[in-house]
């Protein structure tokens, strides 16, 4: 006799044929009917349905605490999450990224794939809810409104450390190249003109402070995502719950996951506001702004190789034109640059999403969470990508920079403490209609000795504060 392929699961609109091999049930079916809109499954991010998967798992475990759920019950549904975590069945979660209903699907493809996975480890066929129940039973004291933004904290949290590691790897190797440029002394610029001189060295490292900086803004944003509502059930009020059930729910998902949770004092605001996930996104933003500079100046850096500033080489890791032979582009910094442009775009969807949140629900988290998964996600390979393809391979061009800080007029402003802001400015007019070199001009009048200027010109001098002495 053949396995049947389909079974049939009744929910509140009737009955519907389910496959017959599938984790999850009817409510998950009707949410595949009903939102066909990215293609992107809530599979695509691991973290989700892993997080998802540690709420059920405390939430057994607080339930069996308090007497309201029997071992039976509480040992197979910890066993389904446990499986879940690990990898198990993770393709069954099949609602779209993008849904209606406050993420209720993704609650109910949850509920229903560890449902169907502790019925088999009971002995029973997947859809036999007499034994173990979707809602009565892995939903227990839970309602979507205080599982979806939990789960998406806790997921957003392991995104928060894996692009936080992945920053650190780019600062590491940005601080490499500060070291070997240390001495490589060129012209600093400001709005694109010539300024004043610096190191190589000095340029690189402030790549590494940025990332440093921003580094420290994530691990504060982390913090504020610490803060849960698990408990809150519907609208905070906690209806259909014990009244320690909050607390040992939260010490459970702590002990699962490994994260420090805490439960928020007022559920009824921690259910409507998303505050959390705003302060986040305007953080990935900042990442991003300031991540996509850097690659502007490298870009900018590396222009040429021969009509443009020339001073640094990237390594080169594809043919850069199907036109012009032996055209190189800065390709990896031209990604990253799109990875922020997507970064700020998404801080905009959240900023409407949370201000669109009505009463005591916000119904967009669903949009929330596909846009800091991104941010997040993206930002990490961008990170990982420009280190090991690009600033990794970067090279200085050392003649290069020698000749463009000597024919520079910028120069000249190390010499106002000596020959005076008057004279300086008259070098530096000379030098630009004679193209004659700042040293020549100052030494030709007699302003400063070669010596002198031997002196003030070295390194040192030119690219850290100094006392001023008299040139007399």
């Amino acid at each position: 006799m053949l396995a049947p392929i389909e079974r049939i699961e009744h929910d509140l609109l009737g009955d519907l044929a389910v496959p017959a091999n599938a984790y999850y049930g009817v409510h998950t079916l009707r949410a595949l009917q009903n939102f066909p809109i990215t293609g992107i499954a809530i599979s695509a991010y691991p973290n989700l349905v892993d997080a998802l998967a540690s709420v059920k798992e405390a939430a057994a475990l607080a339930n069996h605490e308090l007497g309201v759920l029997s071992e039976v019950k509480m040992q197979a549904i910890v066993h389904a999450c446990r499986q879940v975590r690990s990898g198990t069945a993770h393709e069954h979660f099949v609602v779209d990224v993008i849904q209606g209903g406050a993420g209720t699907s993704t609650n109910m493809n949850a509920n229903e794939v560890i449902a169907n996975l502790a019925l088999e480890h009971l002995g029973h066929r997947r859809g036999e809810y007499g034994v173990l129940h979707p809602n009565e039973d892995v939903n227990l004291g839970q309602s979507t409104n205080d599982v979806y933004p939990t789960a998406l904290k806790i997921a957003t949290y392991a995104g928060i450390m894996q692009l936080i590691e992945a920053m650190g790897v780019l600062r590491a190797s940005f601080e490499r190249k500060a070291l070997e440029f240390r001495d490589d002394l060129k012209m600093g610029r400001t709005q694109l003109q010539d300024a004043v001189p610096m190191t190589l060295g000095q340029e690189f490292s402030t790549f590494a402070v940025m990332l440093g900086e921003d580094e420290a803004r994530l691990k504060e944003a982390a913090k504020l995502i610490c803060e849960i509502n698990l408990g809150a059930t519907a609208i905070g009020t906690g209806i259909n719950t014990h009244p320690r059930y909050a607390q040992l729910a939260c010490r459970h998902l702590s002990d699962v996951t490994g994260i420090a949770l805490t439960t928020s004092p007022n559920l009824v605001e921690a259910t409507q506001d998303v505050g959390a996930f705003v302060q986040l996104s305007g953080v990935l933003k900042r990442v991003a702004v300031k991540l996509s500079k850097t690659c502007n100046d490298l870009r900018l850096l590396s222009s040429g190789p021969r009509a443009g500033l020339g001073e640094i080489n990237l390594p080169p890791v594809q043919a850069g034109s199907s036109i012009m032979p032996g055209k190189v582009n800065p390709v990896i910094p031209e990604v990253v640059n799109q990875i922020a442009f997507e970064v700020i775009g998404n801080d905009v969807t959240v900023s409407f999403a949370a201000e669109a949140g009505q009463l005591q629900l916000n119904a967009f988290e669903p949009i929330i969470a596909h846009s800091l998964f991104k941010s997040i996600a993206h930002l990490r390979a961008g990170c990982l990508t420009l280190a090991s393809k690009c600033v990794d391979g970067i090279s200085a061009n050392r003649d290069r920079l020698r000749a463009i800080l000597e024919s520079s007029i910028g120069i000249v402003t190390a010499l106002n403490p000596y020959i005076g802001y008057t004279h300086s400015t008259e070098v530096a007019k000379e030098a630009l209609v004679s193209g004659k070199s700042v040293a020549q001009i100052v030494i030709e009048k007699g302003l400063l000795s070669p010596l002198q200027l031997d002196e003030i010109l070295q390194p040192a001098m030119l690219t850290q504060p100094r006392g001023i002495a008299s040139a007399a």
